[in-house]
Order: structure tokens, then sequence, then C-alpha cells
């Protein structure tokens, strides 16, 4: 495990964002990438559901963020509807996904970003405990429950979104 992971600005802001959600998760850097889903999955030994990507969309000039289980896809006809966005959100690019998170893609996590961004959280992650998502770094996650999860990060169940 590379423990100097650990110590890059990014990942510090993840779990500085945890501790004060009272999340008392520990951030876990891999040997293997988590950049996706799957390769999250291999690494950790787990399986793909178990894995919390953070996908973010714009819808205007505004970030919103779905939380969907590693082996679900997101509905965004749902996303719109549920958080109430005026028309159906478009995938972010790079360049708008650092800027409104404070994270690159590939290590984007729930929480700890620069200003309040909209989140809906798949119900069907609810299946899987411990669950996994992203820490600010490719090769960093931590683990959480879904309760914790929703807490933590004040997101909206959807029993709908996770397709």
């Amino acid at each position: 495990m590379n423990e100097s992971l650990l110590n890059r600005e990014p990942v510090r802001r993840v779990q500085a964002a945890l501790d004060a959600a009272g999340a008392g998760a520990g951030i876990i850097a891999l040997e293997g990438t988590a950049r996706t889903a799957q390769d999250a999955a291999d690494a950790l030994g787990c399986k793909l559901g178990a894995i919390v990507k953070s996908l973010v969309f714009r819808s205007g000039d505004e970030a919103v963020m779905a939380l969907v289980a590693g082996d679900r896809q997101c509905d965004l006809k749902v996303l719109r509807d549920e958080l109430g966005l005026p028309d159906k959100p478009k995938r972010a690019d790079a360049d708008f996904v650092r800027e409104k998170t404070g994270f690159s893609i590939g290590g984007v996590p729930p929480l700890g970003h620069p200003a309040r961004i909209s989140i809906l959280i798949d119900q069907s992650i609810s299946r899987f405990d411990p669950v996994f998502a992203a820490a600010g770094h490719p090769h960093c996650v931590y683990s959480t429950s879904f309760k914790e999860l929703v807490r933590a990060t004040s997101g909206k169940i959807s029993e709908k979104v996770g397709c």
C-alpha cells in the first residue's frame, strides 16, 4: 500500500471532510487504481455494486451529483425530476468537475466539495455493507455504510435513479 498517497492535498481534504462530518472513516490507499468502479472492486476484492460511483452532471451552470452503485447506471430523467432541475442534466467535462468539486475525475468523493452540491443517492447501494467511495485520488477510497453515506452527504435517497 502506498501510504504517501494519503498525504496528498486532495486526499487530506477528503479525510478532513470525513472527520468534520463525524464519519470516523479512514482512507485506504490501494496498490491498484480505483479510477473506475470495476477497477476499485477488483483492487478491493468486493462486489461491483459495493462501489459508490460519484457521477457529476451539469445543469446549466450548476453541478449535481448522483451516487450510484457500481453495477448500476444513472437514469438522467429521474435525476432531473427528483432534484427538480429545469432540464435534463448532461455529463460534466473534466474542467467543470474540477471547478465545482475541487477534485479530478477518477477520484471525486461524495463530500468535501468547496460549495454545496445537490446529491441524489441510489437506494440500491444499501444492498452492501460496507460500501466504498472515492477519496480524492484514483488510488484512494474510504469504507462506509449506506446510512453513514446518506448522513455525511445530506443526499436525497432515490429508489429509481440507479437502473
